[in-house]
């Protein structure tokens, strides 16, 4: 039993689910999804035991722990919601933690990034093959409702074959000296860790519009933004525009996806959708450009913050509610996750290592 979206009484089975880490982004964009996905929280786990008893005083979980050993041991539960950060060595501690809810039976979604390596992803899949559960990474992008919406326009027969994309993204891009710093001498360097964690999100968006690519080419700028060419063997292409240095106030983020018959999808800050598509206008024989019928003109989507909706929520609109919601439904429908598998944390951070390749050279990513 539980509240439904209308505030009635719902009659349907939820997953009994432990969390691993009581941070800012756990209590904001995490836990506040439970309440509208189909998710009991029944214990929470953090180092600072204050902050675990909190949190389950907060968010209604009867017990709390500071070791994430005994909640395994003691409680019941079907999965396990792992949010934390890094270790002293500037490592995300997930595959250690999410190996030990597996091996306790449980499924688990975490946070991203996953790992620093595709072997510690592969250290995953095999403990998830072996467990029989599932393993889930919250690349929220692919559940943002404007790029899910993209992603059906660009399928529909009449779109045509995107052959073109263009995302745009506000990040700084390492110095190569600076990913063998990290990855080889197992330094915590800061530039580093950052291209991890938000790499995630323009690159997962890319393989979930596009597929994984084949092959990475890039430049560096001195001030440190870059741009990154992508191909696909379908011959389509893809560019990514690291832009550190721009504004982060508005219009941080923007994809656009070219079609071969006229039309084109653009996803303006996560939010504006636009389906642009050509009317029949001539060149130099019609008068008014208001010319051919609504199913030829250009279309918009985009909320509207007037009345108090779901849509309208940070929660729903930036993806959160819908990683939580598919990774809870899998596990209670018995199947994988739709999005944010293992394979795409493995192709995500596939990418990763290639950049720590360096730029102005051709990279193999399959």
């Amino acid at each position: 039993m539980r509240i439904g979206f209308h505030g009635n009484v719902v009659d349907e089975p939820q997953i009994r689910a432990g969390l691993i880490g009581c941070g800012s982004h756990s209590f904001r964009n995490v836990c506040p999804t439970f309440q509208f996905a189909p998710v009991e929280l029944v214990a929470t786990c953090d180092l600072v035991e204050e902050k675990a008893r909190a949190f389950a005083v907060q968010f209604g979980a009867a017990s709390f722990y500071a070791d994430h050993r005994r909640m395994l041991e003691a409680e019941d539960l079907d999965a396990v919601f792992i949010i934390t950060g890094y270790s002293e060595e500037g490592r995300p501690l997930y595959p250690a933690l999410a190996t030990d809810c597996l091996e306790a039976g449980c499924h688990v979604w975490m946070e991203k990034p996953p790992a620093a390596s595709c072997a510690e992803i592969e250290g995953l899949q095999r403990a998830a093959e072996a467990a029989g559960r599932s393993c889930m990474v919250g690349f929220k992008k692919m559940f943002l409702p404007a790029n899910e919406k993209a992603k059906e326009l660009m399928s529909d027969e009449q779109f045509g074959t995107a052959h073109l994309l263009t995302l745009q993204y506000p990040q700084h891009v390492p110095l190569k000296e600076e990913f063998q710093a990290y990855l080889e001498s197992r330094e915590p360097v800061p530039s580093v860790m950052s291209f991890l964690d938000h790499l995630c999100h323009p690159v997962s968006l890319l393989i979930y519009l596009a597929g994984m690519p084949q092959t990475l080419y890039y430049e560096r700028s001195a001030a440190g933004g870059g741009l990154a060419t992508f191909g696909f063997e379908s011959g389509a292409i893809a560019s990514l525009a690291l832009t550190r240095g721009a504004s982060t106030n508005a219009g941080m983020e923007r994809t656009v996806i070219v079609s071969d018959c006229g039309r084109h999808v653009v996803v303006d800050n996560n939010v504006r959708v636009t389906l642009h598509r050509s009317p029949p206008v001539g060149y130099g024989d019609t008068p008014s450009f208001y010319a051919g019928t609504t199913a030829s003109a250009s279309a918009a989507w985009e909320p509207e913050f007037s009345l108090g909706q779901l849509y309208n929520k940070g929660l729903f609109l930036l993806g959160y509610y819908g990683e939580v919601n598919e990774f809870a439904r899998a596990v209670i429908e018995g199947r994988p996750p739709t999005k944010g598998t293992l394979k795409d944390a493995w192709n995500i951070t596939r990418i990763f290592e290639a950049f720590a390749e360096g730029p102005r050279r051709p990279i193999e990513l399959q």
